[in-house]
C-alpha cells in the first residue's frame, strides 16, 4: 500500500507528518508524493484563521475528487474543534483527533482494516526528509497550551500541555543525524512549556540535545517571550545552537496586549532582546504582529511602530486580524475597517522591509557557515545556490559544483533584495 500525506498550518504539522511517515513505512506503507498513486490519503489541518478552515476543507475536497478510490483520514485542529462538520465533508472515512494523533497510523490500520506487511518494511529511518529535498526537520517536543490568547482557537483545538521524554526527543535526532540531516527545528504549539507536565524544561531538554546528539544545527521554534530564564541565553555559547528566536509580540501596545491576554509587555520584551544582543553575536529575533485588533486606536498603533522600530526585528510575520468564531476577540467591540487595517499593514510592510535592510547590511564583510538547502540554479550570472547563515538570513552565492544539504563557508559581499550575496570560500571542515 502507499500513503499520500499533506499538511496545511503550522510547523507542528509537519513535525507530526513526519513520524507519521516513519510509523506507515514501519508496517510496510510506504509514502508517496502523488495522491492519485495513494490507496491512503492523510490530511493534517489547520484552524488557526477562518481562511485556514476553508482551506482545509477546499484540500478535503479535493482529495477525494482526485482519488475517489483512496481512504481519507483527517486529523489536525479543524477536524478537532468540528468533527462532525469534518465527517460530513465528502469521502471523510476517519477522524483522528489532537488527543490521539500521536497514534494515528496505528489507529487507522486498526480502524479502516489496512494490510500491513512489516516484514518487506523499509529499514528503520530509510525514509528521509532529504528524500523530498529538506534540509532541515521539524521534531515535535511538546503540543497543548495551557494559555488562553483572546484571539487563538489552537490552544483549544490541541488541548493540555503534553511534552515528550528527552529519550525520545535524542532518539528521533540521532536517527535523522545518522541519514545525513544537518539540522533540527524543536517545535511545539507552547515550545516553552516543554516539561510544566514532566518537571522539567525546555532548557533542559536544550542541554540534553547538545549534549546526546551530534547533529550540526539546532535552532528552536516560535517560543514566547515570557518563556525564557534569565540564563537562557548561556545556551548559545554552543556554537550548534542557532543565534535565532522567533518571539512573538503581536502588538507593541500594552493596552492591546492586555485585550489579547498576553503576558509580555513592550518594556519587558525591549529588554529582553537587548540583553540578547549583547550576550550572542549576530543574533536575530523576529516576530509577529497583528493588525487592526478590535479597538486598537491610531494612537495604540503608533506605538507599535514604535515598539518594532525600536526593537530592530530582522523579519515581521504581518497578519491583518479577522474574528474567529469560538475565541473572545471575535466578541470584542471596536471593529477596525478593512481599509485602514490595509493602510497600517502597509505601513508595518514598509518599516519591516527597512528594518530588513538594516539588519542585512550588518552582515556584509563577515564570513559564516552557511547549510546549503536547493541545487544549482544557472542565471545571466552563472550558477548558483543558496542557504541559510546560523541567525537565520539568506544567502545566494555563485558555485559550480552542487552543494546541497552541506554546511560550508561563505563571506557575504552585499544584498540584493531581502536576500544577502556572498562568495563561497570552502568547504566547512
Amino acid at each position: 500500500m502507499h500513503v499520500h500525506l499533506k499538511t496545511l498550518g503550522c510547523r507542528l504539522n509537519e513535525a507530526e507528518l513526519e513520524s507519521w511517515s516513519r510509523d506507515f513505512q514501519a508496517q510496510g506503507i510506504l509514502p508517496t508524493a502523488s495522491p492519485g498513486n495513494a490507496d491512503l490519503v492523510v490530511i493534517n489541518t489547520c484552524a488557526v484563521t477562518e481562511e485556514a478552515v476553508k482551506k482545509s476543507r477546499k484540500i478535503l475536497r479535493r482529495a477525494q475528487r482526485d482519488n475517489p478510490r483512496a481512504k481519507l483520514v483527517v486529523s489536525g485542529c479543524y477536524a478537532s474543534l468540528n468533527p462532525e462538520q469534518a465527517a460530513a465533508d465528502l469521502g471523510v472515512d476517519l477522524i483522528v483527533p489532537n488527543t490521539e494523533k500521536e497514534r494515528l497510523a496505528e489507529i487507522a490500520i486498526r480502524e479502516l482494516q489496512l494490510p500491513t506487511m512489516p516484514v518487506t518494511a523499509m529499514a528503520p529511518g530509510s525514509y528521509s526528509p532529504l528524500q523530498r529535498n529538506r534540509q532541515r526537520a521539524f521534531i515535535k517536543v511538546q503540543d497543548g497550551c495551557r494559555y488562553r490568547c483572546t484571539y487563538c482557537i489552537v490552544t483549544l483545538a490541541r488541548g493540555e500541555e503534553r511534552s515528550r521524554p528527552v529519550s525520545e526527543v535524542i532518539g528521533e535526532i540521532n536517527a535523522l543525524s545518522e541519514q545525513g540531516l544537518q539540522e533540527i527545528v524543536l517545535a511545539g504549539v507552547h515550545l516553552g512549556g516543554y516539561g510544566s507536565d514532566t518537571g522539567s524544561s525546555l532548557k533542559q531538554l536544550v542541554e540534553a540535545v547538545l549534549a546526546e546528539t551530534n547533529i550540526p544545527r539546532i535552532r528552536l521554534g516560535s517560543l514566547e517571550p515570557w518563556d525564557l530564564p534569565e540564563d537562557f541565553w548561556t545556551l548559545f555559547s554552543n556554537p550548534r545552537l542557532m543565534p535565532h528566536l522567533h518571539l512573538p509580540m503581536q502588538s507593541g501596545a500594552d493596552s492591546v496586549l492586555r485585550r489579547m491576554s498576553r503576558r509580555c509587555r513592550s518594556g519587558e520584551f525591549l529588554e529582553l532582546v537587548e540583553s540578547a544582543r549583547q550576550q550572542i553575536p549576530d543574533f536575530n529575533v523576529t516576530t509577529d504582529i497583528i493588525v487592526g485588533f478590535p479597538g486598537e486606536t491610531a494612537a495604540e498603533w503608533q506605538q507599535t511602530l514604535e515598539f518594532v522600530e525600536r526593537a530592530a526585528f530582522g523579519d515581521i510575520h504581518i497578519f491583518a486580524f479577522s474574528p474567529r468564531s469560538g475565541t473572545k476577540a471575535a466578541m470584542l467591540p471596536g471593529a477596525i475597517p478593512r481599509e485602514t487595517k490595509r493602510q497600517r499593514s502597509e505601513q508595518l510592510h514598509q518599516l519591516a522591509a527597512r528594518l530588513k535592510r538594516n539588519m542585512l547590511k550588518k552582515q556584509l564583510e563577515k564570513t559564516f557557515p552557511v547549510l546549503v538547502e536547493d541545487t544549482p540554479s544557472e542565471s545571466e550570472t552563472g550558477f548558483s545556490q543558496s542557504g541559510y547563515l546560523p541567525n537565520y538570513l539568506r544567502v545566494r552565492f555563485p558555485v559550480h559544483d552542487n552543494l546541497a544539504n552541506q554546511i560550508v563557508r561563505v563571506r557575504i559581499t552585499g544584498t540584493e533584495g531581502d536576500l544577502l550575496r556572498g562568495e563561497f570560500l570552502s568547504a566547512k571542515t
